[in-house]
């Protein structure tokens, strides 16, 4: 055994990794299929229950929308004080962390986990607010709806029509220790919505018409219970695989500089790494086309955004230059282990389209012969 090796059972690294989550804060996420099913009031429900057995409770950010059920269980529970900043002539009301970290209470509640802090905040997400108050050691409780989950933009936008534009990268909630569904069948939440529980009466019309119809209910509801289903099945794996070691399997998501394919196929590899608590990669390759002097300035531009997008959803980003894509990522393949390839389905002419086939079967072979799956992502 080499003394000098970092990763040497009882390295003074380790220790101290484990050392550090010891001090973490715990970390529980409730979870919506929309606005109105009672994640905020579940929430607040259970501040009192943790404050009546004596732990040190506040909260950090609530927000009730004015729903008079919810807005009830705010007395009695301690409250920190939120910043006040001008923006564009307004003044606006932000949770104030820096106050949350000097008062250090036991566990503290952060409403809306996806919200975008107003510009000049020390952090541009409410989840990295978090993330610093749990690495200071303070316990959360926080709720996010399943359309802001990062790598569900694209089902959630086929399903709604929406495009959501605050969005929790999914390893924030992989990181969460526990991760709990609030759910309602559609009729219920329907109800809700028309007795004026989650919006102003003037709004219920507009909302029923667009978001609140019975389908788009029905399949957001379904996200959410396969997302918690699959935290629950995380966690077991974690738990019963010795020190937490992830399964043997691996995955790497090749992009082209296509922007909207290469968004997807980053997304959805995320989704199949989370599910199997895996590794993953996500590799271009820089032909001589796409050198800086030759590449386009726009198309640039979405291919750092989609490699920035990788980077926050967990992947390891893995930039290489040549003019064999098939060989740089088989190197890629047996250099790191991979045992999935997800592929974007191409949309080319047809000059492209044989050169491509070709390409695509020299791949296939070599992915054959080294026994590495191939998924064909569209």
């Amino acid at each position: 055994m080499n003394p000098n090796d970092p990763n040497r059972t009882g390295a003074p690294e380790r220790f101290l990794n484990l050392l550090r989550e010891s001090r973490r804060g715990k970390f529980k996420v409730y979870i919506g299929m929309s606005a109105g099913v009672g994640k905020s009031y579940r929430m607040l429900q259970e501040a009192h229950t943790l404050l009546r057995s004596g732990f040190d409770v506040a909260i950090g950010f609530i927000e009730t929308h004015g729903r008079a059920e919810t807005e009830a269980l705010v007395p009695g529970l301690p409250q920190i004080g939120r910043r006040r900043l001008f923006y564009k002539g307004r003044q606006l009301e932000e949770m104030d962390t820096q106050a949350i970290l000097n008062r250090h209470p036991e566990l503290v509640i952060v409403d809306e986990l996806a919200h975008s802090n107003i510009p000049g905040s020390k952090h541009e997400k409410r989840w990295q607010d978090v993330l610093e108050i749990l690495d200071a050691g303070i316990n959360v409780i926080s709720a996010v709806n399943i359309q802001h989950i990062e790598s569900l933009y694209d089902e959630v936008r086929g399903i709604t029509g929406v495009d959501v534009t605050e969005r929790v990268p999914d390893r924030v909630l992989q990181l969460a220790d526990e991760v709990v569904n609030i759910d309602l069948t559609a009729d219920e939440l329907i109800t809700r919505l028309r007795e004026g529980k989650i919006y102003d009466p003037a709004k219920v019309q507009t909302a029923l018409n667009h978001f609140f119809q019975p389908e788009k209910i029905l399949q957001l509801r379904e996200l959410a219970l396969r997302e918690v289903a699959s935290a629950v099945e995380r966690k077991i794996d974690t738990l019963l695989t010795p020190n937490g070691v992830s399964r043997p399997e691996r995955f790497l998501a090749a992009i082209s500089s296509s922007a909207e394919v290469a968004r997807r196929v980053i997304r959805k590899t995320a989704r199949l790494a989370a599910y199997y608590n895996s590794r993953w990669y996500v590799l271009y390759v820089q032909t001589p086309a796409e050198a800086p002097d030759q590449i386009r300035l726009d198309v640039q531009r979405h291919l750092i955004n989609n490699l920035k997008l990788a980077t926050e959803l967990g992947a390891e980003v893995v930039q290489v230059k040549g003019t064999d894509v098939v060989e740089c990522i088989m190197q890629e393949v047996q250099q790191r282990g991979v045992t999935t390839v997800c592929m974007g389905k191409p949309h080319v002419n047809l000059v492209q389209v044989i050169w491509r086939t070709f390409a695509f079967n020299r791949l296939l072979n070599r992915l054959s012969e080294s026994d590495t799956d191939l998924i064909i992502l569209s």
